[in-house]
């Protein structure tokens, strides 16, 4: 079995920082994929940031410049770092990562969620 932790979420002002993070474990042969959704109050899930096992980042247009996704492979963790929060990124925030178990099982896995709120 594969689990992801999440932590890091929390009330901030605008303007303000978060870090998140997201922590792997379980039955893990290797992670190709890790990213970061959202899901705000009455709206679909959406991909934040994602990043592969290579360093490969992608990001939505609205935190492009204030978010920064990173990911440390030995850990099995990602990271968002979010700068400039601004109201309209409150959400809660889950992770995601894809990947092969020991027995080579493809896995793709979700973690339980953090909230973000941005307000004053």
């Amino acid at each position: 079995q594969v689990q992801l932790v999440e932590s890091g979420g929390g009330l901030v002002q605008p303007g303000g920082s978060l870090r998140l993070s997201c922590a792997a474990s379980g039955t893990i042969s290797s992670i190709s994929y890790m990213g970061w959704y959202r899901q705000a109050p009455g709206k679909e899930r959406e991909l934040v940031a994602d990043i592969t096992s290579g360093g490969s980042t992608t990001y939505i247009d609205s935190v492009k410049g204030r978010f920064t996704v990173s990911r440390d492979n030995a850990k099995n963790t990602i990271y968002l770092q979010m700068n400039s929060l601004k109201p309209e990124d409150t959400a809660v925030y889950y992770c995601n990562a894809k990947g092969l178990t020991w027995s080579y099982r493809s896995f793709e896995v979700w973690g339980q969620g953090t909230l973000v709120t941005v307000s004053s």
